[in-house]
């Protein structure tokens, strides 16, 4: 491993225990704020003013989306202890198992359900205000989900070949 290599994964352990933590304090606060609506009187009238009068079903869908941002957040929470698990087995020198590639896998899925999470939302966005305000589609993100999957079968085939050649040893 080069030395920018070591680098970035020394880099890389602490920014994701950091985004870990954000991500939990994230859940939280929208927890918090989804229970805390029920208790303000004229929500979301009072704190939004004309632009909530205008959308009757405004306070439902608002409501719909910190819960599918709490969802959201529960998700991101898997995939950040998963690529942690991922970034100590690389920093212990066995990066190529078949732990690894169930890993991906599962990061795969979890990205296309925030995938489709985020679709969800830019559909309840469109019905209860102006459709077309919120753009819900983006090719990149879906390419990355093909790229995670082809990623955690080239981890198995590694892993697979791995294991072929300690094998024959």
């Amino acid at each position: 491993m080069n030395r920018t290599s070591a680098q970035a994964l020394a880099f890389a352990r602490p920014v994701i225990q950091g985004l870990t933590v954000l991500n939990i304090l994230y859940g939280v606060g929208i927890a918090l704020l989804l229970g805390w609506s029920f208790f303000i009187e004229g929500w979301p009238q009072t704190p939004l003013g004309d632009f909530a009068s205008k959308h009757p079903q405004l306070p439902n869908g608002l409501r719909a989306i910190v819960v599918i941002g709490i969802v959201g957040a529960v998700i991101v929470h898997t995939i950040l202890r998963r690529l942690l698990a991922i970034v100590d087995t690389v920093r212990d020198g066995d990066p190529f198992n078949l732990e690894n590639a169930r890993r991906l896998e599962a990061i795969a899925w979890s990205v296309l359900a925030l995938e489709v999470l985020r679709l969800i939302v830019a559909t309840i966005a469109s019905v209860v205000w102006e459709a077309g305000r919120v753009d819900g589609f983006s090719i990149a993100s879906w390419f990355a989900v093909l790229l995670l999957f082809v990623l955690s079968g080239v981890f198995a085939q590694g892993a697979r070949m791995r294991a072929d050649l300690e094998g024959t040893v």
